[in-house]
């Protein structure tokens, strides 16, 4: 994910971003140290009992969107000696805004922010790299996410004259495919924790409003405006994607681009 670059949302989310920082920087060296003083022969290896499942939760989504807006669990399956399958599915609703404003319209607020948050990836462990069993280890693999946002948003006149106000309905779709490293470490046997730190793929990015109310083109046009606004405020990386693109005046925008993703989930080993 990029960085966002509004000032406002560096002031909320910098702290989340710095305690993920942080919290990378333990988990590196916690693995580093862990690495270094037990280094277990294979006969050991041989003999400890094979654990082949994992259930985890996505800790860095949480951080970055809010533990109330991104509630996202996985379950991977050691299916060969080598390879696992992971699928991971919940809530992912955007964050609440700060102020969006243009010429004619405020943002008010948001009536209703819904969306999911659906992925799968196949991985192999690389056996020469590894000392641990599977899924303990690096590992490699293409990946599959489809992310859909659904947001009712109120906007209010800022002009003079009779208050009045417009609601715009978005549906936000991301589909992406692509290839990831990373490294799953496993602490007492039973506590895992995932870093899924290269993942470059590529994006299909699908955009649709809806206005209800009475709009001239003028208005449609500052709304357009604001709701691109919105896509690149507190969404990670959406301001390099729709850095040259523009809404266009029947309300939608579809392009692809190139995306990154990384992720730390925290889980248990069974």
């Amino acid at each position: 994910m990029a960085g966002m670059e509004n000032r406002e949302n560096e002031k909320t989310a910098g702290p989340a971003r710095k305690l993920l920082i942080h919290l990378c920087s333990f988990f590196v060296c916690l693995f580093c140290v862990k690495t270094t003083v037990s280094q277990p022969d294979e006969d050991s290896i041989q003999k400890q009992k094979q654990y082949k499942n994992v259930i985890r939760y996505n800790l860095s989504g949480a951080l970055l969107f809010g533990a109330d807006k991104y509630i996202v669990f996985g379950y991977e399956r050691v299916i060969k000696p080598h390879q696992s399958i992971s699928v991971n599915f919940g809530k992912a609703s955007l964050p609440r805004l700060v102020n969006i404003v243009t010429d004619s319209f405020a943002l008010n607020g948001d009536k209703k922010s819904t969306g999911i948050n659906a992925s799968i990836d196949y991985r192999f462990y690389l056996a020469k790299e590894n000392k641990f069993q599977t899924p303990h280890g690096l590992y490699i693999g293409p990946y599959y996410s489809f992310n859909k946002f659904d947001r009712d948003s109120r906007w209010d006149r800022t002009r003079s004259g009779a208050a009045s106000f417009v609601t715009t309905n978005t549906e936000f779709t991301i589909n992406t495919l692509g290839f990831e490293l990373g490294y799953q470490l496993v602490l007492w046997k039973r506590l895992t924790l995932d870093f899924l730190m290269v993942g470059p793929g590529i994006g299909l990015y699908d955009y649709h409003v809806k206005f209800d109310g009475d709009i001239t083109p003028a208005d449609k046009e500052q709304l357009l405006d604001g709701l691109k606004q919105m896509l690149t405020q507190k969404f990670p990386g959406m301001n390099f994607v729709f850095s040259d693109e523009e809404i266009s005046s029947n309300g939608t925008l579809n392009t692809t681009a190139m995306s990154y993703r990384y992720l730390i989930h925290i889980g248990f080993l069974f």
